[in-house]
């Protein structure tokens, strides 16, 4: 009788130790999540996932730039104003225009408006109706381009005298300076002496 007491514990407490290292999974309960452990805390912390509905910040596509970001880009430069053509304008000028006998002389200056190749009340020149005719005959005439190297100017000097001239003609600003240092220069104060209010000889 107690052999078959002894063999009954026995079989139970073999029967309670398989069902001990047996996973319940009838009871409907999801395992815990794999967690990790936050360094230094030992506590542990959830994964960190997106969650439902949720997306990461969208990154630039290669190549291009963000709506929002600053550009450094500089803005293109303007283009420089071309030189007057040469042949008849429509003699529109408002010039101002400095004379001097010499480098270190007092300046004598003059104001020269045209309009439709006829001077204006308020132009103060002692040749205004001249100048204002060889501006609409040669729009061109206060162009001062270097002469080509192929030309020679003769080595001679016309005098002390500068003249500049600053404005517009025919909506081309104008900015040149004339002097008489060789004969190109001379040549180049000559015809345009009606508007220098000056032949090369005197001021």
């Amino acid at each position: 009788m107690r052999k078959q007491l002894i063999s009954v514990l026995l079989a139970l407490g073999a029967m309670g130790g398989l069902a001990a290292c047996t996973p319940d999974t009838g009871t409907g309960q999801p395992s815990p999540t794999p967690t990790s452990e936050s360094p230094g805390t030992g506590t542990p912390s959830p994964e960190a996932t997106p969650g439902p509905g949720t997306s990461s910040p969208a990154s630039p596509a290669p190549g291009t730039t963000p709506p929002d970001a600053e550009t450094t880009v500089p803005a293109p430069a303007p283009p420089s104003a071309a030189p007057l053509p040469s042949g008849p304008g429509t003699g529109d000028a408002e010039l101002s225009i400095t004379v001097k006998a010499s480098k270190d002389a007092t300046a004598v200056n003059y104001t020269l408006v045209c309009k439709g190749g006829a001077p204006v009340a308020e132009s103060e020149h002692p040749k205004a109706a001249a100048a204002c005719t060889a501006l609409k005959k040669n729009a061109a005439i206060l162009n001062r381009i270097a002469p080509n190297k192929d030309v020679s100017c003769t080595q001679q000097f016309g005098g002390p005298q500068v003249a500049t001239v600053t404005g517009v003609v025919d909506g081309t600003p104008v900015e040149t300076t004339f002097a008489l240092r060789d004969g190109c220069e001379i040549g180049a104060w000559n015809a345009a002496q009606d508007i220098l209010g000056s032949s090369s000889g005197s001021v």
